[in-house]
C-alpha cells in the first residue's frame, strides 16, 4: 500500500527541521485525544490536539495546538488572532493544511498557517501529535514542535 501524501509531507517537514521523530501507526486510530493517549500510552495532556478555526476577516485557518485535556476558549483565541474566529469546515481545513480532520499535524501544511501553542504542553519532555492521518502520530519535544510550526506560545484555553 502506498504511503499517504499527508504522512509523507509530515515526515519531510520533520526531517527538514532536523527532528528524528519516530512516526507510529496506531491500529486503534487516534481521532480523539483520549484514543491517542490510550494508543500512545501517555497522559491525556501529552496529546497535542490540533484545533483549527477560520479567521472571519481573512478567511484563512488559524491553528491552536492544545494539550489533550484542555479546551480552546474562542474569545481568548480570537483576541490572540486579532480577528473573530469561526468554525472551519473540512473543505477549508483540507485546502489550507492538506490534512483531513483527525489528522491535522502541526507541520507539513500546504500553506503557511498562523499557529499558537498551549503552554501546558511545555510541561512535558515529550508530547504526541498527529502525523497527517487519523492513524499516525509522532512524539517530539514540545519546544521543537513550537519551533518548527512557528507557533506562538500563548494562553488560549478555558
Amino acid at each position: 500500500m502506498a504511503k499517504s501524501k499527508s504522512l509523507a509531507r509530515v515526515e519531510a517537514a520533520l526531517a527538514e527541521a532536523g527532528i528524528a521523530a519516530e512516526i507510529l501507526e496506531m491500529a486503534e486510530g487516534t481521532r480523539t485525544a483520549e484514543d491517542a493517549a490510550a494508543a500512545a500510552g501517555c497522559a491525556l495532556d501529552q496529546i497535542v490536539k490540533s484545533i483549527v478555526f477560520r479567521g472571519e476577516a481573512d478567511g484563512h485557518v488559524v491553528l491552536f495546538l492544545t494539550a489533550g485535556g484542555n479546551r480552546v476558549d474562542q474569545d481568548k483565541a480570537s483576541a490572540l488572532a486579532g480577528e473573530a474566529l469561526g468554525k472551519a469546515d473540512a473543505q477549508l481545513i483540507r485546502a489550507e493544511t492538506g490534512f483531513a480532520i483527525g489528522g491535522v499535524a502541526p507541520v507539513g501544511h500546504l500553506r503557511e498557517i498562523r499557529a499558537f501553542l498551549d503552554p501546558r504542553l511545555l510541561e512535558f519532555d515529550k508530547v504526541w501529535a498527529a502525523a497527517g492521518t487519523p492513524r499516525h502520530v509522532f512524539a517530539a519535544d514540545p519546544r521543537e514542535i513550537a519551533r518548527i510550526s512557528g507557533a506562538q506560545v500563548a494562553d488560549f484555553t478555558m
